[in-house]
């Protein structure tokens, strides 16, 4: 079990990645990450799902 923090908000998972938010905001919507709503916005993403789409983008 893992005790490290795996979902937060999508505009800290940007800022921890250097990431722009919209680029996190689309891949939820293209469904590469997981994301959870309230109402229709998105509140927190899955900090595992970007980190393997970076590790995909820069081959790491």
């Amino acid at each position: 079990m893992s005790f490290a923090n795996t979902w937060d908000t999508p505009q800290k998972a940007a800022e921890k990645f250097g990431l722009e938010r919209a680029q996190i905001l689309r891949w939820v919507e293209e469904g590469l990450v997981r994301a959870e709503e309230s109402g229709k916005k998105i509140v927190r993403v899955n900090i595992d799902d970007v980190e393997l789409k970076v590790q995909e983008m820069t081959g790491i």
